[in-house]
């Protein structure tokens, strides 16, 4: 009886169709890599699904106040005012709402931060009287409802009370909430870890500075790109200084004119 055993010329064969079948498959990724949509294909491909649609997005920026920012033991106040003003950039950059609150600034908490309308000039702020609550204003929550928009993302001081308390607030009422960890702070490391299990028990998701401005650009593919790698540096100085000696290594490896 004869072997059931392939024999080397058919095995020899089926190697090389698989390699073929290879070499297709690795061309066609290829090809798809080159052909880069640009950043508004990328949003439409998952709009409702689960990266942020910057056109249904909100950023609200809540008590960032000098008084406050006093208290904040969770995260460096320096890191802290970087990553908000970043999002104060991002928001300009794309032409999002922003919208700001403070909590009583004439008072211990003090004036809000300057350099957040700085950067984005057509922020709207919205004065309290004497709510804890951003949501618990009428005119600062009819401010939300007017942009048509869906999508929140929150940052604040403190982050147990300014951000969580809107935040669970609108969610109950039907928004998508995100919020901003590293752009928030809070009086103590357990303060702020309590209240993250606090907002992602209610369906709300903590995100970093970074993460929102990565998955709101989708993209290097897009006219404004060079303004988005300033946040990169801003958010990271390692990463500047990578920037920096690439840029310069860059420059020693071109002929020197004569």
């Amino acid at each position: 009886m004869k072997s059931l055993r392939p024999s080397k010329t058919v095995k020899s064969m089926i190697v090389l169709t698989l390699l073929a079948a290879g070499m297709i498959l690795i061309q066609s990724v290829g090809d798809r890599a080159y052909a880069q949509p640009l950043a508004a294909d990328l949003v439409k491909a998952d709009v409702g699904k689960v990266l942020i649609d910057p056109a249904d997005t909100v950023i609200l920026l809540l008590d960032h106040q000098s008084g406050l920012f006093q208290t904040v033991k969770d995260i460096s106040v320096a890191e802290l005012r970087t990553n908000t003003i970043i999002l104060a950039k991002v928001a300009n950059l794309m032409k999002i709402p922003l919208i700001t609150t403070a909590s009583v600034p004439t008072g211990p908490n003090g004036p809000l931060m300057p350099e957040i309308h700085q950067n984005a000039p057509d922020a709207i702020y919205v004065p309290r009287t004497g709510e804890i609550s951003a949501w618990d204003n009428k005119q600062f929550v009819e401010t939300v409802r007017k942009t048509g928009r869906k999508t929140l993302i929150i940052a604040g001081v403190w982050t147990s009370v300014c951000v969580a308390f809107p935040a669970l607030q609108a969610k109950a009422e039907g928004y998508k909430v995100y919020t901003v960890m590293d752009a928030s702070g809070d009086p103590s490391e357990m303060a702020s870890r309590t209240t993250v299990a606090r907002l992602t028990q209610a369906g709300i998701v903590p995100v970093s500075t970074n993460a929102v401005f990565c998955e709101l650009q989708r993209t290097w593919n897009r006219p404004d790109a060079a303004a988005f790698g300033a946040l990169y540096g801003a958010y990271a100085p390692n990463y500047q200084a990578v920037v920096e000696s690439y840029q310069k290594a860059q420059e020693a490896l071109k002929p020197e004119k004569k």
